[in-house]
């Protein structure tokens, strides 16, 4: 027993002094342990400390344990260990807040994107310190900015509203975005203009010290300057340069074509891997290929995005490839553009024409002069016509003049040769859009367009339909283009070159032409059937018809024509010069941007106040004399011509005080109430004094054809007026009083008596007027046949009631004998009654006598 205790005695003094030697050694590690823990960071601290108070063992496996761990860490040591400096921590924190505005964008959740935003600033505060700020910042706020954009656009469309929440964070973003992107425009704008090389040279610093550059998206290297001008080349995966060369074009133009209409396409950089073709293309097929892609693809730049209109540096752009595109085509007279043509599918090689024929390349000229035509008008419509962009954007209307020319010649061109099957339609087409781009201008404006015009194209080339050298006015151009569409197309197009002749005519004072052209095509009766933009055309037509009879001094025919435009009071909508939205219409957002997609541009515009001013002044001529007439002859059944024009004059009468004219209105319904009453020189004197005619071409004769036809109908009114006061009266005494020659006064006083407007002989002779007498009723004859015609009028109005009513059987209150009245013979019975006390009775019943109003007429 003595022995097991002492054996444990000195199994346990052993394992003591073990203990302690190990302890002693465990210490001194530690020690050294720590002198390199402290200089290692925080996070490594935190962990051996977690080792340390690890298990709550006791014994040696303890020291055990923590003998292998600083084993492990001694050799943990050899590797080399990854150290993150600060500026690369603040960059992923960085990332990760722009990642977070992407997810945000996604969704539209504005409010998200608002936070993080500020989140983001913070962050770039302490990058941007001590460096400029990191191309993922300049990218995420400028992609940013174009997104809220797009938003706002889409809003202003859509029916759907935002929430409050996201609304409210939106337009917090506004201000923000603003206020902030005003520090880094520089930046922004380095970044937009090529988005893919600003992003990449902070990606090719970064990559110079590395072995490995990544190889996931094409950079650009510096090449040595050589037979390259631009000095770059393109390297794609696997470190192989991408080269554009001519063998390469047709295969980079698949791919661009094949791209087309996708989406996340880079349209700015298809255009300028193009323009790099286009340079090194060395055959005129190649050179043509490429010239027809390259316009279409800038013509997608506007499709399926927020801006409406091209602009005009990429406008120009195509433009000059347009020209060039002509240029390639009149060198080489063997290959034509044509839209029946086949692709060719073989990138290696290019198509060998047959000997003699022609090598045809698919494609529509006629529609790229369109397409241009279409852009320039959509840029001015949305650009402020009171600015001088606006004027120095319809300068290019030149330019495209020009090609539409061009375009012309080349149709008339391709159809010579009846083997290219040429369609009649691109000839109308290109035809129909030289008129439309003439026919609403001067003939001195169109003069200059056809000289630069003809200018720019070269000698050699001639036009069959209008000649070069034949020196033609403008009339006989317009005349000789729209005679072609008559013989050559149909339907819409033969009515738009029909109604731009008819517009032609009477802008230059042609009226009786237009007047009689306009009714022989009978399209007054047919517009209906045609398209909106044709319809507009019509009114236009229509209203610059009126004009040109108010200048030709034909005020009843003036007025005829402009009162079914100019009576509705849509004068902007129906002339397509702006959009009227009423409060309670039901025009949903679709067709609002329809309608707005129809207006014209501002130079094309006629003046809305002159073409008022025209109408009622032509009202005024024509309605004054009609009051007079029916005010002095009652018995004349009252005619209202125009009902704008008497709600005018109505209300200015009702005025209590009218103080001196303001407006065009004004003038002319003092210059009403003055013809009124006979002052006519009052009323020369205010219509003349409307500057709005200084507008007009020979304004002062205009001036001059209104004094006469105010002192005319001065002379009318003052005849119907006091007619019924005179016997006789002398024509000297009319002549002096409306300075006018006796020859005139007899000529309107003839016409009066003729179409029986006025009861009186004009006595040659002695040079009077003769009144008969006796012919005018009195007030009270008068009031008793209006009495009686209203009378009248009210029965016959309720026998077509009774009528409808009664569905045909009108005789139902007339029963005969003692079968009528209350039922049977009772009622005849008291009908017989009633006829002994009230007078002999033949039938019994119950009479309609029409009421209380047929008692007052039998009465």
């Amino acid at each position: 027993m003595s022995s097991r205790f002492f054996a444990a005695g000195e199994s346990s003094s052993e394992s003591s002094s073990e203990e302690e030697e190990l302890y002693s050694e465990e210490e001194k590690e530690q020690k050294s342990e720590e002198d390199s823990q402290d200089e290692e960071d925080d996070s490594d601290e935190e962990g051996e400390s977690s080792d340390e108070d690890d298990g709550g063992k006791t014994g040696i496996s303890k020291f055990l344990k923590d003998q292998a761990s600083s084993e492990g860490e001694s050799s943990d040591d050899d590797t080399p260990k990854l150290v993150k400096s600060a500026k690369n921590k603040r960059l992923e924190e960085l990332d990760g807040v722009i990642k977070l505005i992407d997810n945000a964008v996604k969704i539209n959740d504005w409010s998200s994107i608002s936070t993080e935003f500020d989140k983001l600033n913070r962050q770039v505060v302490k990058i941007a310190a001590a460096d400029k700020a990191p191309k993922q910042y300049i990218k995420t706020v400028s992609d940013l900015e174009d997104f809220m954009n797009e938003t706002i656009a889409k809003q202003k469309v859509s029916t759907k509203k935002m929430n409050a929440t996201n609304a409210k964070g939106l337009n917090a973003m506004k201000q923000k975005i603003k206020r902030n992107n005003r520090e880094y425009a520089t930046e922004i704008e380095k970044y937009k203009e090529d988005k893919f090389d600003y992003m990449m040279s902070d990606e090719e610093e970064d990559m110079v010290p590395a072995e490995k550059p990544s190889s996931k998206r094409d950079i650009y290297v510096l090449e040595t300057p050589g037979e390259d001008d631009q000095g770059f080349s393109t390297v794609g995966r696997g470190g192989r340069t991408l080269q554009y060369t001519p063998e390469s074009i047709f295969a980079h133009l698949r791919t661009i074509t094949e791209s087309r209409g996708k989406k996340n396409t880079d349209r700015a950089e298809q255009i300028r891997i193009m323009e790099r073709l286009f340079a090194v293309a060395v055959t005129p097929y190649q050179r043509i290929r490429v010239l027809l892609t390259l316009i279409s693809t800038r013509f997608d730049l506007t499709t399926g995005s927020s801006v409406t209109f091209m602009s005009q540096e990429q406008w120009k752009s195509a433009d000059q490839e347009l020209g060039t595109l002509f240029e390639v085509l009149e060198d080489n007279r063997n290959m034509v553009v044509v839209e029946n043509a086949e692709a060719w599918d073989d990138d290696e090689k290019p198509p060998q024409p047959a000997p003699g024929e022609k090598l045809k390349v698919p494609g529509s000229l006629v529609s790229i002069v369109e397409r241009l035509d279409d852009e320039l008008t959509r840029s001015l419509q949305h650009i402020d016509p009171h600015t001088a962009e606006y004027i120095e954007r319809l300068s290019d209307e030149q330019a495209l003049y020009n090609k539409v020319v061009r375009a012309m010649l080349y149709v008339e061109e391709l159809k010579k040769d009846a083997k290219l099957e040429v369609p009649q339609e691109n000839a109308n087409r290109i035809i129909m859009r030289r008129v439309e781009h003439i026919y609403f201008k001067p003939s001195q404006v169109v003069n200059i367009l056809e000289e630069n015009a003809w200018n720019s194209v070269p000698s050699q080339f001639d036009s069959k339909i209008t000649p070069r050298g034949k020196a033609q006015d403008i009339a006989t151009l317009v005349q000789i283009l729209c005679t072609y569409l008559f013989e050559n197309s149909a339907d819409i197009i033969r009515g738009r070159a029909y109604l731009c002749q008819v517009y032609f005519c009477a802008l230059h004072d042609q009226y009786y032409r237009a007047r009689d052209m306009l009714l022989m095509s009978h399209l007054q009766e047919t517009i209906g059937n045609f398209d909106i933009s044709t319809q507009i055309l019509f009114n236009r037509t229509l209203v610059q018809v009126g004009l040109c009879a108010f200048r030709a001094g034909l005020v009843y025919e003036s007025q005829n024509t402009l009162l079914e435009i100019c009576g509705s009071g849509r004068q902007k909508e129906l002339l397509a010069q702006g959009v009227m939205i009423q409060r309670y219409s039901q025009v949903t957002p679709e067709q609002e941007r329809l309608e707005r997609q129809r207006q014209l541009p501002f130079h094309m515009h006629i003046n809305l106040e002159l073409l008022e001013c025209v109408f009622l002044t032509c009202s005024m001529l024509l309605e004054i004399p009609l009051l007079a007439q029916t005010g002095s002859s009652p018995d004349i059944k009252k005619r209202v011509i125009s009902k704008n024009y008497r709600r005018l004059l109505e209300f200015h009468e009702r005025q209590i005080f009218t103080g001196p004219p303001e407006n065009t209105r004004d003038h002319i319904m003092q210059a009403s109430r003055a013809l009124a009453a006979g002052e006519w020189k009052k009323a020369v004197e205010l219509i003349n004094s409307i500057k709005i005619w200084e507008l007009m071409a020979q304004s002062e004769k205009i001036k001059a054809m209104l004094s006469e036809q105010i002192q005319e109908e001065g002379l009318r009114t003052y005849l119907f007026t006091y007619a019924p006061f005179y016997d006789t009266l002398a024509v000297s005494t009319l002549a002096t009083m409306f300075e006018i020659s006796e020859r005139k006064v007899a000529a309107v006083v003839s016409k009066m008596i003729s179409h029986e407007e006025l009861a009186a002989a004009l006595d040659q002779v002695n040079s009077a007027i003769i009144f008969r007498k006796g012919v005018e009723l009195s007030r009270l004859q008068s009031l008793a046949l209006t009495l009686s015609d209203k009378a009248s009028g009210l029965i016959e109005a309720n026998e077509r009631t009774l009528e409808q009513r009664t569905q045909g059987t009108a005789n139902a209150f007339e029963r005969q004998g003692g079968r009528g009245g209350r039922g049977g013979g009772r009622g005849g019975a008291r009908g017989g009654m009633r006829s002994d006390r009230g007078g002999p009775r033949t039938r019994g019943g119950q009479q309609f006598g029409g009421g209380a109003l047929g008692g007052a007429i039998k009465a």
